[in-house]
This record gives structure tokens, C-alpha cells and sequence, in this order.
């Protein structure tokens, strides 16, 4: 695999990484589900953990964009206990990293995907009456999304396990999302500096993919302004489905036969 040293220099992947960087955007402008596709893309060239350090920049520059795009727009309720405990999550991706293999945590969190997506269509109760937040529920939540955000900043699956049940107005859950991911992301600064120091390679390559990922913010939310609500999250749970059955596709020979092996 090449070197973050390299990138500039192997245009397909540079080509990727552009890609990468509009659906990072496009999920800081509230369709997190897609932004979820960036990791997958670059570990096809990369390592899961140096393309997840690759990106984080341009996650957290996307970030004051979208923050500014939702400063009105959001969850007070669901915010006061998502963030507290997606930092916490944080720390524990952070001691874990050494531990779980990339293959078993990208596994969980497709089959928890495919699982919720499965219980929102096939279970009638489950498009009645809206969930109200819980500190229990999203602490728990919160918690699992802060260490799969971590980990391959994958922590859409476990956050709309527990909010997408609330229904919240389409914008309201997008600035929610926005605005929690917003601060896992700075939670991750230093422990992904330790894991793997930024070099000033890192930083060129994501000073040129930053104002693709700012108008990927811009259409995101431009997109979601024009869709119908009942749409939208429709949308999402596609999405969310389609990345879960990849992330289970690519990952579960691996783990069988390191299980095996054992």
C-alpha cells in the first residue's frame, strides 16, 4: 500500500481522495450515512486507520462550516448526553486500537446496521409513536458511536440507532448529528497525533481536498432542504443498509478464518 508520503503522486488515488472528501462533506451537511463510504474508499489503497487519520482534518474543517450551516437547528436534549458520551467512546476506541482488529469492528458495525434497518421496515410499531430521549439509551449509544467514530469514523450506524426512532424534523436531526460529530471529532485530535503524527504531506494532501469537502457540506444540506421529509430518512436507511451489507461482505471471511485460526 502507498505511503501518505506518496499520494500526491498516484493520481487515481488522489482522485479518490477527492471523492472521499465530497462525501465527507456531504455528510457534514447532514447525511452522515454517506460520509460513512469515505473510510471504505481509501482502505481499497490505505490502511483503515491511516485513512481515518488521513481524513480527520478535513472532517474537522467541514466541521465549522456545518456547525455554522446548523447553529439553529438541532437536539439540545439529545446533544447534552450524545456528546459527554461520544468523548467518552472516544477514549475507549483509543485503548482498543491496539486490540480489535480493523475486520471485527467494521463486522459489528454492519451487522448492527443491517439490524436496525431490517427493524425499522418490517416492524410496524417501529413507524408509530416517536422515542423520547433517554440519558440511559443515549449514553449507551453515544458511547458505541464515539469508539466505531473513532475507529473508522463510523459512528452514523449507532447514532441513528437511537435518534432516528425519535423522529425529529429532518433539519433538527441534521444539526444534531452535525453538531455531535462536530465534537467527537475534536476528542480524536490527540490521540490520532499519537497513533500516527501528522507530517506535512498529511497536512498538503488535506489542505487541497478541504474546499471539496466544504461544498460537499453546501450541497449536503442544499439536498436535504429540498427533500421531502418521509424521503429523507428513507434515504438514510438505504444508505445505511447498502454500507452495512458492504461492510459484513468485505469483512466476515476475515474474521472466520482469524476465529479459525485460533
Amino acid at each position: 500500500m502507498p505511503s501518505i508520503d506518496s499520494l500526491t503522486s498516484e493520481p487515481h488515488l488522489l482522485a479518490l481522495l477527492c471523492v472521499a472528501a465530497f462525501f465527507v462533506g456531504l455528510g457534514k451537511g447532514g447525511m452522515p450515512a454517506i460520509a460513512m463510504l469515505s473510510v471504505p474508499l481509501l482502505s481499497l489503497y490505505l490502511s483503515p486507520l491511516v485513512a481515518a487519520v488521513l481524513l480527520l482534518p478535513i472532517y474537522i474543517l467541514s466541521d465549522l462550516v456545518s456547525v455554522w450551516l446548523y447553529r439553529r437547528e438541532y437536539s439540545l436534549e439529545n446533544i447534552r448526553v450524545l456528546i459527554p458520551a461520544g468523548v467518552l467512546g472516544v477514549a475507549l476506541g483509543w485503548a482498543l486500537a491496539a486490540v480489535i482488529p480493523d475486520q471485527m469492528v467494521s463486522l459489528l458495525i454492519g451487522v448492527m446496521g443491517v439490524s436496525f434497518c431490517l427493524h425499522m421496515w418490517l416492524r410496524k410499531s417501529a413507524h408509530k409513536t416517536p422515542t423520547q430521549p433517554s440519558v440511559t439509551k443515549g449514553m449507551f449509544w453515544g458511547t458505541l458511536s464515539g469508539m466505531t467514530s473513532f475507529l473508522s469514523h463510523a459512528g452514523a450506524p449507532p447514532f441513528q440507532v437511537y435518534v432516528l426512532p425519535q423522529k425529529l424534523p429532518k433539519m433538527i436531526f441534521a444539526g444534531t448529528t452535525t453538531i455531535v460529530f462536530a465534537a467527537v471529532n475534536w476528542a480524536k485530535v490527540i490521540p490520532y497525533s499519537n497513533l500516527h503524527p501528522y507530517t506535512a504531506s498529511t497536512l498538503k494532501v488535506s489542505a487541497v481536498l478541504i474546499p471539496i469537502a466544504a461544498v460537499g457540506t453546501v450541497v449536503g444540506k442544499s439536498m436535504i432542504e429540498r427533500l421531502p421529509e418521509k424521503w429523507f430518512f428513507l434515504l438514510v436507511q438505504i444508505a445505511l443498509f447498502l454500507i452495512s451489507l458492504e461492510l459484513i461482505g468485505n469483512n466476515i471471511a476475515e474474521v472466520l478464518t482469524a476465529f479459525s485460526a485460533d
